[in-house]
Order: C-alpha cells, then structure tokens, then sequence
C-alpha cells in the first residue's frame, strides 16, 4: 500500500513541487492551503506523513499540530519554514513533531527524510504492543510508574524520542537514567541502530577522545591498527554519553564542534566522518555545581539539553517502590526457579518506608538478596536486610569504608564543636581550608 502524505502550505508553487515530487517516488498526495483546509481534512483517511509549513496565512502552523496529533496521534509531522532557529526547532519538536527542516531543502534531503517518517510509524504500528510495555515498563497487570513525575517523564519521552533532539539526563546515582535512554531509543526512528553506552567518566583522559572519535594506525604510542570511535560504532543509532561532566573540558570543546558541525575526525586522521547518531547525555552531578565548578562547559550544555529529563530519587516517589520491588520479585524468583509470590505487609511497609540512597540499584540488590533468602512463599520483613528506620545519606551510600569512617569522624567533631570550622580543623589535625574541602566533597551540612 501506498503511504500517503499531506502537503499543507500556503504557496501553491511549492505544494505542487512537493506533490510531483513525492508523487513521483510513490507516494499518495493531498494538499491543503491553510489552516482550515487542514482542519477540514480531519474527517478523510489519515496520512501518514504531514508536510505542515509554520506560518499559514489564517494561523500558526505549531498552533495546529496539537489538535493535530490528536486527531491523528500515530501521523508523523514535518515541519517546514524559512525562519529556522534552534529554538524554533526544540518548540516544534516539544509540540510532537517528528522532525523540523528549514526552507529551501534538497530534494533528496525530503525525499528521505520522509521515508524515515514513514519507516517510524510503521515502526510503531508493529510494535504498538512493545510500545505500551517498554513506555510503562510493565511489571504484571499494573505499571511500574505510579509517581507524577515518572509518568511525566515518560510522556516526555513518548513525545520527543520520534525527533533527533540531544537531551540530557539528570539525577542521582541508581535512580535508572540508563533505562530512560534505553526507553528514548527503542521509541525513536533509530531503533535498528545501535545503543552505545560509554561512561565518560571511567575513560582514561589520555585515551578518550580516541574512544569517542577514533584513532588512526601510529597516531599515539600504542596504537598500532586503526581504531573505530564510539561515534563511528553508533552511526544510524544512539550514543549514551554518561556522567558527561566528569569528561575533560577540552574534548568537551572538541564534542560541541562535533555535534554542531555532525562530522568527526579521528586522531590523527585526515578524513572527517559524518555524526550520524543521537546524543544522549546523563549526569548524576547537579547541574548548577558542574557549571559553577567550571566541570561542565556552559555552551556545552546549552547544545546538549534541548530537552532535560530531571530523575527524581526513589525517596521522593514513593509510589513507584512497590511495583518496582514486585518487578524485580518477578524477575529474580524466575531466575532461581522459586515460587515467590509478593511481600508480606510488614515487608511491604518497610520497602515504602526505606529512603533508598542507593535508589533503583539498591533496591533491585535487595529484592535480589532477599528471594535468595526468603524460605515462604511471601518475602516478609525479616528477609530483608534494610532497617527498619533510614540515617544513612545519599551521600554515604557510595562512599568507600574509609571515606565513611572519615566523614562520620568530621562529623562527629563538628557537632562537637557546635559548628566552629577552625576549631575543628584544630582537633582533627588538619588545615582549614582542607576541612571546607572535605565538608563539600562529603556534602556535609553544617
């Protein structure tokens, strides 16, 4: 079957380049003028692919296209327009659009982008089943986000994955920004490309701008074959760049060049490679720290967070607890071949009741832990190796055993001075300025 397409613009020139066009690669062609004409299209067969230009002479192309997904929600939309800017670009995307091309185009240019589209939401009429499971990531006959803000992330995501717009990632360690990435990618037109996920911030300095864009054969002492770049590895799909602050300032000056100008150059190369990939970056550090801290580059950041998706901690959305604990039940008594059913009330109780540091990871090893001990056919309270009542801080759940210890003294000594900084830089031995810099790295309050 043919794939059907409406041209909605209000020069009859450019609708009848675009008709013959498309037409002539095997398309089916409607045409509408302005804003009503489209609107009176709302009761014919639904098009695959809209061609929505942004300024109509009876009203605004982007006013259009929210009553436009909702009259057809699975009809991918292309904005046109001659005033093309970022911003433009991130409204159009954030009001459901698939993608956003500036006028004049190449034909050929169109002609594919187009084809994506369409290729998309075929996509999702196949998966439409995979869709709903990995959009609420179901674990059984409820979906595992119950909070506000989750189900609010991942009505984000349903909206903005179809474009190629960056967008970044924030919150703490464990809160399951992997899995949001994971969720962007599988609902986006790269889904058959695939999903590279490099931690920035475990790549030796001297060797990750080779990593990330490839190095050729002598370029450095080591390298004696030609290596292929995670850029290069991730052609037609995405790339996940995580903890994306704790990367060196100048590769991050060499990673903006490369996202705004889409090409690369090996080190050492003197051929440039097209960026044809989806940049995703997460971070675990507050935002407003990395910048003040000079660890993130500002106009980095800017290009990378077209769209920010804020992680909230486990302790502040209680309401997925629950479905996550019963999730990770299903998955790990499957695994040991045990017959576990859910969790007592007292066990319940205090999952809800646990601030979860650690967040999801901690969780998923405590369920994990907890069906390998659980001797009935519930897991109850005295399974789980959690107390009953929460002290311990974020902060200290992914401290080493000494840093702990160091902490907890500093601690101890402060509430013994009543908060005096130089007299407890004094007993403990060490110099002032020392202290504030253990206050800070150990995220203590005084």
């Amino acid at each position: 079957m043919k794939a059907k397409v409406l041209v909605v613009d209000d020069e009859s020139e450019i609708r009848s380049l675009l008709a013959e066009l498309l037409e002539g690669e095997g398309f089916t062609v409607s045409t509408a003028g302005d804003a009503a004409e489209l609107r009176a299209t709302f009761d014919k067969p639904q098009p695959d692919v809209v061609l929505l230009d942004w300024k109509l002479p009876d009203g605004d192309g982007l006013d259009q296209l929210p009553m436009l997904k909702k009259q057809w929600p699975d009809t991918e939309v292309i904005v046109l327009t001659g005033y093309g800017t970022f911003d433009a670009a991130v409204e159009a995307t954030k009001r459901g659009a698939f993608h956003f091309q500036c006028k004049p185009f190449e034909s050929k240019g169109l002609l594919l982008l187009v084809q994506r589209a369409c290729e998309h939401k075929q996509l999702t009429e196949q998966t439409g089943v995979l869709r709903r499971a990995v959009s609420t990531l179901s674990g059984g006959a409820s979906p595992v986000f119950q909070s506000a803000a989750m189900k609010a992330i991942v009505n984000t995501v349903e909206r903005v994955a179809a474009s190629d717009v960056s967008i970044l990632i924030t919150g703490e360690s464990g809160t399951g920004k992997e899995v949001i990435a994971d969720l962007i990618h599988t609902l986006s037109p790269r889904v058959k490309g695939p999903l590279i996920k490099v931690n920035c911030a475990a790549l030796p300095r001297e060797l990750i701008e080779s990593e990330l864009f490839g190095a050729v054969k002598g370029a450095y002492t080591g390298a004696h074959v030609d290596r292929e770049g995670l850029f290069r590895q991730a052609a037609s799909g995405t790339l996940l760049l995580d903890e994306l602050s704790e990367m060196p300032v100048d590769t991050q000056t060499k990673l903006l060049r490369v996202l705004q100008e889409k090409e690369f150059r090996p080190v050492g190369g003197r051929t440039s490679f097209r960026a044809d990939c989806r940049v995703v970056a997460a971070t675990n550090r507050r935002v407003e720290d990395a910048l003040r801290e000079h660890k993130l580059r500002e106009d980095l950041y800017y290009r990378v967070s077209a769209i920010t998706l804020a992680v909230p901690p486990l302790r502040d959305r209680r309401e997925d607890i629950l479905p996550l604990a019963n999730l990770f039940l299903k998955r790990f008594a499957a695994q040991a071949d045990r017959s576990l059913t859910g969790f007592t009330p007292a066990a319940a109780a205090r999952l809800e009741r646990f601030d979860w540091p650690g967040n999801v990871r901690q969780l998923q090893n405590e369920i994990q832990r907890a069906v390998l001990m659980c001797e009935a056919g519930l897991v109850d309270e005295k399974d789980l190796s959690i107390q009953a009542a929460e002290s311990v801080s974020a902060e200290e759940a992914n401290l080493s055993l000494i840093q702990g210890m160091e902490r907890n003294t500093i601690i101890q000594v402060l509430r013994q001075t009543a908060g005096n900084k130089l007299e407890a830089a004094r007993r403990l031995g060490i110099g002032r300025q020392t202290l504030y810099n253990k206050i800070k790295q150990y995220h203590i309050e005084v």
